[in-house]
């Protein structure tokens, strides 16, 4: 996970900004629920009046008052210009002439003069079946009138203020909801491009050996699927997770704040939540895991039959091919709908949870309010808070089902970012010998592929000369490739040592050593862009005078001028739209191009034709004057007039020196040769 972290690290600025924005959202909304309640018990029930009991009475009311409750006397004074709100009372009650004016009172008289005015509503009203609750507010509502307060005026003032104050706090809420997307995306956005920069360009570190334990579908699918997943797990972990914790630990704290004596209506059903998310994290967990590498499965298919579509079409075995790629799509699709199956499952147990719950609020808060302990404003808050509590811990369950997943694909992520290339800089890097400037040696080297039980090479000893040409044959998987490859250092050896100009490859920063090297490698790869671009590939600057002069060694110029674009002329992807032989002399374009000072073609000429063979390597000859020329071929025409020739037998040096001589003293040489020229044809060279 640190090295997952160390990439959202610039990003957490960002993301602490939402989270407080998420803060605030989850107060607003966690406020909106009370101005419901407050609109509904005091702007209808009460007509706007926010008063527990009756500020001020008229002088008839006041009268009953103290017959019943002879204590009010104490409660209620004569309301008189020295009252310290004078001012005030007089506009809100106009006909306050002969009125009495509540004092300071304590909650234990605020509770004996609320029974006492219920008493005397029933009295005078008759209507005894009311709670204690509505008769109160009749009663102040009746007093209030009888001293010229407008009612109808002073709701609809009070529910204008209520509305506006939660048209302000819904426009907070969307403000933080806005600026929330906004952080979350922009970080989310930048975290998955930046670790899918170092994921790709950690691939671009790796040996053929890593390569080979992660396989390139794998590798794709790492840098796009699983890091999407991460995207999309840490912004909704931002807006989701976040804000459900704070909604569920507010109305929790609302909740119980009620007073409404159901709040274990609440821990049910969050309860049952609870358990169907355990239950579903422990089924559902092991398939995220399995999913993620199904997804491998198809890419690898998928890649595979694009690539050899060719070979495919060929051998007429697309049937076979679509079965096996069937296989692996149906194996995703069954994996796939079990997920959704389950997270069906959970959909209509959650709605069962959510309204179960609303429906005994309901039962149960109307007995409450029937029995006067519960107005039916809380009882419709108590709802809301409800709602937001069971709401917030679906959210949490439904996080925990897309959670596993993420973490699988962090899991996978980091086990790239974390591995190491075998192939790595030394820490102390050698300078190249000037005196043994474009020089090859190897000395006494072996070599085996990781795990391998069996080298490849055996003791391999030779030295490859600026100015002269190299050659390497011998029978295929005798080591050729393998050889070649241990220059630029795609490997290392096992045993012995590689030097390019006098320095041991493992020694050299592997940009300094391949900086030297002009490779054509076995398969000629051509990138899509133009002729130019792949030309110029080592230098995108590069004159066009040096291409030109490249693709005329290369036998490329002829081809090249009968395009109308000429160097612009454009390459698909992979080289699609040139022959095998053009993209082949294109590919030794490229690496002349480079003008290094040694040259490696590995099987380079196996697409050309006999007489452009003979034409390239005349004029390879004179190209190459001053470097190191390393050619591995098949043909013994190719390698007939080489300075020097290697022979390959199961990765041991069979032969080694010129044509004359190894036609004289090496059998396996001799036998390449006359398996594919003639007497006459050897001898006239």
């Amino acid at each position: 996970m640190k090295v997952i972290y160390k990439y959202l690290k610039p990003y957490l600025p960002f993301l602490l900004l939402a989270v407080m924005l998420v803060g605030v959202q989850a107060w607003c909304d966690l406020a909106l629920p009370t101005y419901t309640s407050e609109i509904v018990d005091v702007g209808l029930a009460a007509s706007g009046i926010e008063d527990e009991l009756p500020r001020m009475l008229p002088a008839e009311e006041y009268a009953q008052l103290v017959e019943l409750f002879p204590q009010a006397a104490e409660l209620y004074l004569p309301f008189e210009e020295s009252h310290p709100n004078y001012a005030v009372l007089s506009v809100d009650f106009p006909l306050h002439e002969g009125a009495y004016v509540l004092t300071e009172i304590s909650a234990e008289q605020a509770e004996m003069l609320a029974e006492a005015i219920r008493q005397v509503y029933i009295q005078t009203a008759g209507n005894a079946a009311e709670g204690s609750g509505s008769t109160v507010i009749s009663y102040i509502l009746r007093s209030y009138r009888a001293l010229g307060v407008d009612i109808e005026e002073t709701q609809m003032n009070y529910i204008i203020k209520s509305a506006l104050r939660m048209m302000g706090i819904v426009m907070i809420s969307v403000c933080a909801a806005v600026m929330i997307g906004y952080c979350s995306a922009y970080a989310g956005s930048g975290f998955s491009r930046d670790l899918r920069s170092a994921v790709f360009t950690k691939a671009l570190s790796f040996s053929p050996s890593e390569f080979d334990k992660f396989s390139t579908a794998s590798l794709i699918t790492r840098s796009t699927n699983d890091i999407q997943q991460i995207q999309m797990m840490l912004i909704m972990s931002t807006r989701m997770i976040t804000y459900a914790p704070m909604m569920a630990i507010g109305g929790i704290i609302k909740v119980l704040t009620t007073n409404a004596g159901m709040s274990w209506i609440t821990a049910l059903g969050v309860g049952l939540i609870l358990l169907m998310m355990t239950v579903l994290m422990s089924v559902t967990m092991p398939k995220f895991k399995i999913q993620q590498k199904l997804i491998d499965k198809l890419n690898l298919v998928s890649r595979e039959v694009l690539t050899g579509l060719p070979v495919i079409r060929a051998f007429g075995t697309e049937k076979k091919e679509i079965e096996r790629f069937k296989e692996a799509n149906t194996n995703l699709m069954n994996t796939g709908l079990f997920v959704n199956r389950v997270m069906a499952v959970m959909h209509p147990f959650m709605t069962v949870i959510m309204n179960g719950s609303t429906l005994l609020i309901v039962w149960v808060g109307a007995r409450h309010i029937s029995e006067g302990n519960l107005q039916v404003g809380d009882m419709i808050a108590f709802i809301n808070y409800a709602t937001h509590v069971i709401m917030s811990f679906l959210m949490v369950s439904m996080m925990s089902i897309s959670a596993p997943r993420a973490l699988v694909s962090v899991t996978r992520v980091a086990e790239v970012l974390q591995a190491e290339s075998s192939i790595r800089d030394p820490e102390q890097t050698d300078s190249f010998d000037p005196a043994k400037a474009g020089t090859v040696e190897f000395d006494h080297v072996d070599f085996a592929y990781p795990g391998a039980e069996h080298k490849v090479l055996h003791d391999i000893t030779f030295t490859a000369n600026p100015g002269e040409m190299t050659a390497i044959i011998g029978a295929t998987g005798c080591g050729k490739s393998t050889l070649v490859n241990l220059i630029p250092r795609f490997f290392d050896v096992t045993g012995g040592s590689v030097k390019v100009e006098g320095v041991d490859v493992r020694h050299l920063r592997q940009t300094d050593l391949r900086d030297k090297i002009g490779l054509v490698p076995q398969k000629s790869v051509l990138f899509s862009g133009t002729i130019r671009s792949n030309l110029a590939f080592s230098d995108p600057t590069m004159a066009e005078a040096r291409l030109t002069s490249a693709a005329q060694v290369a036998q490329a110029e002829e081809f090249i001028s009968t395009r109308p674009e000429g160097l612009d002329a454009s390459i698909a992807q992979g080289g699609a739209n040139v022959s095998g032989g053009q993209k082949q002399r294109l590919a030794i374009a490229r690496a002349l191009a480079k003008e290094a000072p040694i040259y490696i073609f590995d099987d380079s000429f196996s697409a050309l034709d006999y007489k452009t063979d003979r034409r390239l390597r005349a004029a390879l000859v004179e190209k190459t004057r001053k470097s190191a020329v390393l050619i591995v071929a098949q043909r013994i025409s190719t390698v007939m007039g080489a300075d020097k020739i290697i022979v390959l037998d199961e990765g041991r040096i069979a032969g080694m020196g010129t044509h004359a001589q190894l036609m004289e003293t090496c059998e396996e040489y001799r036998e390449i040769a006359y398996s594919q020229l003639s007497k006459e044809e050897l001898a006239n060279g």
